[in-house]
């Protein structure tokens, strides 16, 4: 073996997690395989009268359920304050009808969620990821501790995804994942176009740099167009319209094979979705009987499929994170060596929000997911082998699905692509040793070079923006630190500030930061630079002035200083003092890794 591929070469340890006692796979009864092998712990014989006079309290009805059904937990990121979320009981209960019908005892529970369109710019906003890792553990948590047979998840917001996927590597048992579905576009009279919940942020940087017009010239004031979008922007149920963080994770999820034949696209209010919670049964139902449980799903080769389609897709920079985080669970080996791989060589396909014009209701329309994939299975770019929740694979799920009409202008053929490669470049150089991801569409250029401009703190940035004081004209690179997993705490998003800039029509600034992005944004922005300011990396000593290259074909970030003139600003630099040092974000920050890593809290 060739001593420098030994790392890359060496299969990972499997993940330990606590092993319970349940019947061996293949066990039989009456000829059929045993499908309630983990709850049987509780309901077989009477070790645990307690908590079988519990479960006929919770509804079991008659001791032969109780001795023979599966136990099926149907887990919904449910919440009523926010539309990605507020309809997802409603799916979980048509969920249940379906799972009792097919004789299985199925409860739902719910976990949290926090909203980012009503967090972002904002304090709220460091919460947002970590719920993440509360999504996780509180699946696992309830799965293990009440010894569930399967588990449906129902996420809508974009943490809720890689949240529940990480959840179903750590218990491991059947399961799968109904995503909530995206919104349907809002509309604008003022603007008279299609707008969502992007133009609120870039119709702000517009307005507080008093270039917000209406379509009509002068029909309506900026306060009307303003208060206009934001009443139009979210006109029911489901998740941001575009390729932003929620469809990344969901369309990359079902081309895993952990979910059902367009579920990414299928739009959350449509009578497609409540159709796809009523075959959520019979689903899991081949998953327990033929024993697919998710880390048999969750390969080397399906988070391959994962990426040729962010690639193709135009996902969010956020969808970097999440899927180290969920191969990081599952044991895979994923670095940002792959997604730079795959950018290499998939074409940039969909003109999809942020930087297109159409949404995911659209690409539904036109055949969803399912036609996608179809094309890039017979283009050689996305494996069709691979296993998924239905007992099929993947080639063979798409199969009866049409492929994409001639006619559609969303997915550009392979020959004409918007770019020939994929948005996704991970950087590297003397201002990010460990990496930085960079979402570069080619629509701004491929090298930007100018002054930094550095502010320690997102709400510093925010401030100068709201007062019009960020320059036009010479080119600036906007350094925004301290806002890393550690610094923040919680790299929080920063949409308000890259959509303003976006709104104002700056197009003379770059924007950096330690910390993250929401798949909202575009523009000339680089996040997740690693080592982050608040552990001592390069960024936490950048001054204003210094001149700083991001060149997206050389896949470098750097700053216009020495080696040795870095060294000593470094060892003058003083880690400031933690921002918070109680409640759930203190906890965080000291248990959560790197970004170039997954921002995982659970590597030890």
């Amino acid at each position: 073996m060739d001593p420098r591929n030994a790392e890359q070469e060496t299969q990972p340890e499997e993940p330990r997690f606590l092993n319970f006692k349940h019947q061996p796979e293949g066990t039989q009864r009456d000829g059929k395989p045993v499908l309630n092998r983990w709850s049987t712990t509780l309901t077989n014989g009477h070790d645990f009268p307690g908590a079988q006079a519990m479960l006929y309290a919770a509804g079991v009805p008659n001791k032969q359920a109780m001795k023979t059904q599966p136990h099926v937990g149907i887990a919904s990121v449910w919440w009523e304050g926010n539309p990605c979320n507020m309809h997802l009981l409603d799916l979980g209960k048509e969920v249940k009808k379906n799972c009792v019908e097919d004789d299985m005892l199925a409860w739902q529970y719910n976990t949290v969620g926090v909203s980012d369109g009503i967090t972002m710019g904002g304090e709220g906003m460091r919460f947002s990821l970590q719920t993440r890792e509360i999504i996780a553990d509180s699946i696992e948590t309830v799965t293990c501790a009440q010894h569930h047979d399967a588990c449906i998840a129902i996420p809508g917001c974009d943490k809720n995804m890689p949240g529940v996927i990480m959840a179903f590597a750590r218990h491991n048992r059947p399961s799968l994942m109904i995503y909530g579905g995206s919104i349907k576009p809002g509309y604008s009279e003022t603007l008279k176009k299609p707008i969502n919940i992007s133009t609120a942020y870039e119709g702000f940087g517009a307005y507080v740099y008093k270039t917000l017009k209406s379509a009509e010239e002068g029909k309506f004031s900026p306060d009307e167009i303003m208060e206009d979008i934001e009443k139009n922007a979210c006109p029911g149920a489901g998740a941001c319209g575009g390729m932003y963080t929620a469809n990344t994770m969901s369309t990359s999820i079902e081309a895993m094979g952990l979910s059902l034949p367009n579920s990414s696209t299928t739009p959350a209010e449509s009578p497609a979705k409540m159709r796809e919670c009523a075959k959520a049964a019979a689903a899991i139902r081949v998953c327990m009987e033929q024993n697919i449980t998710p880390r048999k799903l969750m390969t080397k080769a399906s988070f391959e499929n994962a990426l040729v389609m962010m690639m193709a897709l135009g996902g969010s920079t956020n969808a970097v994170l999440h899927l180290l985080a969920m191969a990081g669970t599952a044991g895979v080996p994923l670095s940002l060596d792959d997604f730079q791989r795959v950018s290499d060589k998939i074409p940039f396909l969909a003109d999809l929000a942020p930087s297109g014009k159409y949404f995911a209701a659209d690409l539904f329309e036109i055949g969803g997911m399912p036609a996608v994939m179809k094309l890039m299975v017979a283009a050689g770019l996305l494996n069709g082998d691979i296993p998924t929740v239905t007992g099929k694979t993947l080639k063979e799920n798409i199969e009866p699905y049409p492929s994409l009409p001639q006619d559609q202008a969303i997915i550009r053929p392979l020959n004409n692509p918007i770019k020939k490669t994929g948005h996704i470049e991970i950087l590297r150089g003397n201002l990010a040793p460990l990496g930085a991801v960079a979402k570069i569409t080619g629509k701004e250029g491929l090298l930007f070079k100018g002054k930094a401009l550095v502010f320690d703190k997102e709400h510093e940035l925010d401030a100068a923006l709201n007062a019009g004081t960020i320059p036009r004209g010479e080119n600036v690179v906007v350094v925004v630190r301290y806002e890393g997993p550690k610094g923040g705490p919680g790299m929080p998003e920063q949409l308000k500030a890259s959509a303003a800039i976006m709104g104002a029509k700056l197009t003379n600034i770059a924007l950096i930061t330690d910390g993250r992005y929401s798949g909202a944004s575009h523009g000339f922005i680089v996040g997740h630079i690693c080592p982050e300011a608040a552990v001592g990396g390069p960024v936490a000593v950048v001054r204003n002035g210094d001149v700083i290259t991001i060149d997206a074909e050389k896949n470098r970030i750097d700053m216009d200083v020495s080696d040795e003139e870095i060294q000593r600003r470094l060892k003058e630099w003083k880690k400031p003092k933690a921002a918070v040092t109680r409640g759930v974000l203190a906890k965080y920050a000291r248990l959560v890794g790197d970004a170039s890593t997954g921002a995982m809290t659970d590597l030890f």
